[in-house]
């Protein structure tokens, strides 16, 4: 596989690497990590982990104009995806899928020839996982069990570039989980190899339970039953910051514990625990955004008595430190004064000229 990455109109390369077709037992990760830093905030961070038949790539990139990415793949792989952040705008040559990505969201792609353009929006961090893999690998990894997902499979016979399923996916936390093992690999050399190989297998373990469609017995939720669900939502989300326990949440609709622990996840998809924790995270996102609290004040107004554990669970959810992430809107917000203000200065000198006319 040869994968080539550069910003349109910028001849220099952001990432060359050529990996062999065969996998070698002995050959170990080669680490490579790229800091590119420009105009004070502008900021590409690109970390590339590789060995044969496979390629792992964190990228994260903060512009203060909107850009385009190209990326060119020679050669077929196997690309499972991991949008960290929102408002990527892609397009793949030949695919046909959602233009615009959505932040924590995964998905498989199998490209012959890969041609991809990205566009980065203007003061927002992008951070996206790819960890790129030979079919060869990838026949493995599903110890060759094509029947696996048929559609997909036929597609890589072919040779026809394509996704998994047309639309991508939401994290779960054992995804979040596994992705934060990979980004943190302390390991060294063949236990590296063994350690990232066992991930990458198990993450994968992870996107097909929740990208293959699953024959399911439809649960049956009465009309009462689905009325106080609706009820205990609508308590979360208005008390999300001091949040009842289960037994409170409980006794509050008149509904018991395993009926409503069963009954949330069928309707909505998601744990009780993890949508008050969806509902802490966009608000505190929103108080960084909006306000110039530190990292304690937003914690506690989102119920958080321990900022370690906000923290770490800030970190979990969007891949980045809340001090980073205020940083970077703090960093933002100064730029975009710094332009009003010779925006102001030049419309003043508009005018003066136009007295003078």
């Amino acid at each position: 596989m040869r994968f080539k990455s550069n910003i349109l109109g910028q001849q220099e390369p952001l990432i060359l690497i050529e990996t062999g077709d065969c996998y070698n037992q002995n050959s170990p990760f080669v680490e490579e990590k790229i800091i590119i830093k420009n105009d004070g905030i502008e900021e590409i961070t690109i970390h590339n982990q590789f060995t044969e038949e496979i390629l792992i790539m964190d990228i994260k990139m903060f512009f203060a104009t909107e850009q385009s990415i190209h990326h060119e793949m020679i050669g077929e792989s196997i690309v499972m995806n991991f949008i960290c952040s929102n408002n990527l705008e892609t397009h793949i040559d030949q695919v046909e899928s959602d233009s615009f990505s959505t932040e924590n969201t995964h998905n498989i792609l199998y490209a012959s020839k890969l041609k991809a353009t990205y566009k980065i929006p203007a003061l927002e961090e992008i951070n996206c996982l790819s960890i790129i893999l030979s079919p060869d690998f990838y026949s493995k990894l599903i110890n060759e069990d094509w029947a696996l997902h048929k559609k997909f499979s036929k597609n890589i016979n072919q040779k026809k570039t394509g996704y998994l399923t047309p639309k991508y996916a939401p994290f779960n936390s054992g995804i979040q989980w596994i992705i934060h093992e990979i980004k943190n690999c302390t390991y060294e050399g063949s236990m590296k190899k063994m350690y990232l190989e066992a991930k990458i297998k198990e993450l994968l373990i992870f996107q097909l339970d929740s990208l293959i469609e699953k024959p399911q017995t439809k649960e049956q939720i009465g009309e009462e039953e689905m009325s106080k669900l609706l009820k205990a939502k609508l308590i979360l989300e208005e008390n999300f910051t001091n949040a009842p326990s289960l037994s409170e949440l409980s006794r509050l609709i008149s509904l018991n514990e395993f009926k409503l622990k069963k009954g949330f996840k069928a309707c909505f998809k998601t744990t009780i625990k993890s949508y008050v924790t969806q509902l802490r995270m966009e608000y505190a996102k929103d108080l960084f955004k909006n306000e110039a609290s530190n990292v304690g004040e937003v914690a506690y107004k989102c119920g958080y008595k321990d900022v370690s554990h906000f923290s770490a669970a800030f970190k979990f959810f969007y891949g980045f430190t809340p001090a980073s992430f205020r940083k970077i809107n703090l960093s933002a917000k100064i730029y975009l004064l710094y332009w009003d203000f010779f925006d102001i200065l030049y419309l003043d000198f508009l005018s003066v000229d136009f007295c003078f006319v």
